[in-house]
């Protein structure tokens, strides 16, 4: 009758932990992300003229992608299905600001700003495309109000990391906002408003 020894028995106890404390560093570990730069930008209209207003403050809440063998190529690796195994972002709704003189009182007031400081975005999964493109499913929360999104994606592999560009059409009235007024309800804002960003991704070596 053979029997089979396992690595305690064929290399000791303390040669096999640490053999699979080094196999789970690289099999079980998750690898971090990190924002290296981002802008979005939400334009708009009115029966007036047209508005923008743009924030480079993000944080990201929690980013991870799944296990990544050593020597792959990390971001060939993160357009894999399944391979982000979580992505948030918060965007501090008060840092949204124009360049039109007036606007972000009433923009920030019809975000809730007071009770719901952050917009969000909690990733939910990644639809890799053609070559460089994907689409991102996950759940966007303005003005405390949580709406699932698809977010068509493209990105360009840099020195600085992965930059991650895209936009959407959102309707204010989704996510129970009531589309600012000013100049005693003479300028009076379109719901529809679209959402651009620019992420630069970076993969931190510490």
């Amino acid at each position: 009758m053979t029997r089979r020894l396992g690595l305690h028995a064929l290399l000791g106890s303390g040669a096999a932990l640490a053999i699979y404390s080094a196999f789970g560093a690289i099999v079980g570990a998750q690898t971090p992300l990190a924002i290296g730069s981002a802008r979005i930008t939400v334009s708009g209209t009115s029966n007036i003229h047209a508005y923008t207003a743009s924030t480079t403050t993000v944080r990201v809440t929690r980013a991870h992608l799944a296990p990544v063998v050593p020597g792959s190529d990390l971001w060939a690796s993160a357009l894999k299905p399944g391979a982000v195994d979580a992505f948030e972002i918060a965007i501090p709704a008060s840092t949204l600001t124009s360049p039109k003189e007036g606007l972000d009182k009433n923009m920030h007031k019809a975000l809730k700003v007071s009770q719901h400081p952050d917009i969000t975005f909690r990733l939910v999964r990644l639809e890799p495309a053609q070559a460089g493109a994907a689409t991102a499913i996950g759940i966007l929360q303005i003005a405390g109000v949580e709406r699932e999104v698809a977010l068509d994606l493209q990105t360009e592999r840099t020195a600085g990391g992965l930059v991650v560009k895209g936009e959407m059409e959102l309707l204010m009235t989704d996510y129970g906002i009531k589309p600012p007024t000013a100049m005693l309800g003479m300028l009076k804002t379109d719901p529809k408003v679209i959402v651009a960003f620019e992420t630069v991704l970076t993969f931190p070596l510490t």
